[in-house]
This record gives C-alpha cells, sequence and structure tokens, in this order.
C-alpha cells in the first residue's frame, strides 16, 4: 500500500490513543484501526488502565455484517501489541485468532516484556508486518512511557507561572497570583493527565496547596512533598485531604489515612533518591510545581523533559527570580486570555 496511506491510518490511530490521555497510565496509549479495501470497519483505544487494549476494542467495534471481512483486512495499531499476560491477554494472540493477515505498526514497543515479542508472535503465524509508520509521533505520544522504562525514572515536566519581568513571587517569598482564571484551569487539565505532583518544603508551609484537580474532570494526582523534618503544619490541605500524598522525609512516620512518608539520605543527592522511589510505585510523570529552588535543582540536574512556563497579564515588577532553563528548545507558545504559555522541550535527555 502506499505509504500516504499508512500514515493517514496511522495519524487516526494516534487521534484514537490521545483520548487516554490521563486514564490509562501507567500503560501507554494505544490506538488502532481496522482497514478493508479502504474502509475503516472498526477503530479502538486503550480507554482505562486495567481494560482491554485498543486492539481489543478495535475488534469489538467491527459491526456483525462485517465481521467475515476482518481476515482479510490490515490492522493499524499505533504501538506493537503486547506479547504477555498482564492485566489483560497478550493482543498479539488475538490478531493471530482473528486471522487479521496484515498489521501496520507505529513503533516497536521497548517494555522488556514486550521489545519485539509481540511482531515475532505476528510474524510466527504467517503474519505480513510492517513496522516504524510515523514512528517519531508514536514515539512522542507515549514519551512518558518510553522515559519510565528505558531511562528507570519519571518522566519530569517543570511548570511555574512568572510576571513578564521574570518574577514568580513577590521579595519576601510570598504567593501572588500571576495568571488568571482560565489559566488556572488548563493547569488543572494537566494534574489530571499525570501520575504525580511535586513540590518542596516551603511552598507546602508557604501556599497551604491542595495540589488536585479541582477545575478539570479526571483524577488527582500522587501528591508528593520533600519535606525533610516534616515541617508542613498538620492541619494543611496535604494532611488533612483525602487525596493520597507521600511525604519524602528524613524520619519515618506511621502511615495516616491516605498519607504515606517515606524516607531518604538528605545528606546524598537527594533527586537520584527520589527518582528510584517514584520508579519503585510504577509513577511514570511527575508535574513538578514547586519554588524557584526545587526547580532549579531539577534544572541543574538536567533532570527534566518538558517545560511549561506562564508568563501572566498581572504585573509583578520586582520579587523572587523565576528559574532559567538551560538545554531548552521552544517548541510552542500559546495565549490564554492574556497569559503566555511557553512549552519547552529539553535538547538533552536528562539522566540519573
Amino acid at each position: 500500500m502506499d505509504s500516504s496511506f499508512d500514515e493517514f491510518y496511522m495519524q487516526r490511530c494516534l487521534q484514537l490513543a490521545k483520548s487516554g490521555a490521563g486514564n490509562v497510565a501507567p500503560n501507554p496509549m494505544v490506538g488502532a484501526v481496522l482497514v478493508h479495501e479502504g474502509r475503516i470497519i472498526g477503530e479502538g483505544y486503550h480507554q482505562q488502565y486495567g481494560h482491554a487494549h485498543a486492539e481489543v476494542n478495535c475488534v469489538r467495534s467491527v459491526k456483525p455484517e462485517d465481521q467475515p471481512l476482518i481476515p482479510s483486512s490490515t490492522m493499524y495499531v499505533s504501538l506493537e501489541p503486547c506479547a504477555h499476560y498482564g492485566k489483560t491477554p497478550p493482543c498479539a494472540e488475538l490478531i493471530v485468532a482473528q486471522r487479521i493477515g496484515e498489521v501496520v505498526i507505529g513503533c516497536v514497543d521497548t517494555f522488556s516484556q514486550v521489545s519485539g515479542k509481540g511482531i515475532a508472535i505476528l510474524k510466527d503465524a504467517g503474519i505480513t508486518v510492517r513496522t516504524r509508520v510515523l514512528e517519531a509521533a508514536c514515539r512522542e505520544l507515549n514519551d512518558r512511557f518510553f522515559t519510565f522504562h528505558e531511562q528507570q525514572r519519571p518522566y519530569i515536566i517543570l511548570k511555574w507561572a512568572q510576571s513578564a519581568a521574570g518574577y514568580m513571587a513577590a521579595a519576601d517569598g510570598s504567593p501572588v497570583r500571576i495568571s488568571n482564571p482560565l489559566t488556572d484551569r488548563l493547569v488543572h487539565r494537566w494534574r489530571s493527565e499525570e501520575m504525580g505532583i511535586l513540590v518542596g518544603t516551603n511552598t507546602a508551609v508557604s501556599d497551604d496547596p491542595r495540589l488536585n484537580n479541582r477545575y478539570w474532570t479526571g483524577k488527582d494526582p500522587l501528591r508528593i512533598v520533600i519535606d525533610r523534618t516534616l515541617k508542613t503544619p498538620r492541619h494543611y490541605h496535604l494532611w488533612k485531604d483525602a487525596t493520597p500524598t507521600l511525604f519524602i522525609t528524613a524520619e519515618a512516620a506511621s502511615q495516616q489515612g491516605e498519607i504515606e512518608t517515606v524516607t531518604a539520605d538528605f545528606e546524598k543527592a537527594l533527586l537520584p533518591q527520589l527518582m528510584q522511589i517514584l520508579h519503585e510505585r510504577r509513577i511514570l510523570s511527575v508535574l513538578v510545581e514547586g519554588g524557584p529552588y526545587v526547580l532549579n535543582e531539577f534544572i541543574k540536574a538536567g533532570l527534566w523533559d518538558e517545560a511549561r512556563v506562564i508568563i501572566g497579564s498581572h504585573s509583578l515588577p520586582d520579587g523572587v527570580n523565576a528559574p532559567v532553563l538551560s538545554h531548552s528548545l521552544l517548541r510552542e507558545e500559546t495565549s490564554l486570555d492574556g497569559d503566555r504559555i511557553l512549552y519547552y522541550r529539553n535538547r538533552k535527555e536528562g539522566t540519573v
């Protein structure tokens, strides 16, 4: 088939896959399309972690009158079909059982339990397999998943708001409103899409933040607080709310409802320990909403993948300097009711 047709149907797979954002982690987002002689007869995506995968939903969507066409159809799928038994059976075996004759795959799944094994199952069954169609876009869609499995750490997104003059807090360190209510809603959407949200002690103590998702649909992220001596007052939201919360501290404390403490050695480099703790807990992505000290620590370590900088319309001519990114590439700039939002990517891959 002409490569332009392959890319057209793979683009549809990507559109479908994005519908699972915020709901499928720690699994990847995946979309699948079944095509017979230029007509889509089935499509699906992975909708919820632990539920049916994209390929299963795609086959299930085929109308009864089209089901005899399945063996002579081509399945397009944005990620290599899984080959292992997890929450669901292997999708590669489903494709074989449906006698689908050809499969076009966006990118290989580098997760150790797949990593070419799904493709091997298909080829061993005599199925024609083509790969690397819109490969870069398919990998980028699941940057969080690939970073987690290939670098053994969560995908890190830095976020802060600053004034046009480059300040993110008043001179005395007290918080000030910089962004507008519409941008606040966008930030809560970002929270709903990530598995964790992180702040340091100063933010926890000064702001009494909730760090949950109140202005958008979807789940709350795991709240992660770096608090060496547990300075965060016990009557603050981080201790009282029902949202799961993880305190990284020097001394262990008993678990309190949804609140858990994990010890780290603060005399040693903290970020490598933090990455290991979160990797062990299968936290694929973290939105870092801390103050300048925490943000700068991630930047100095090169330990970030994206940064989202809000330049607010509210004036703040003096105060605490916002961080300055290094090795950054501006990928996109948007505006929202007077606020500018800059989206950066790290030019180099941070490792720990």
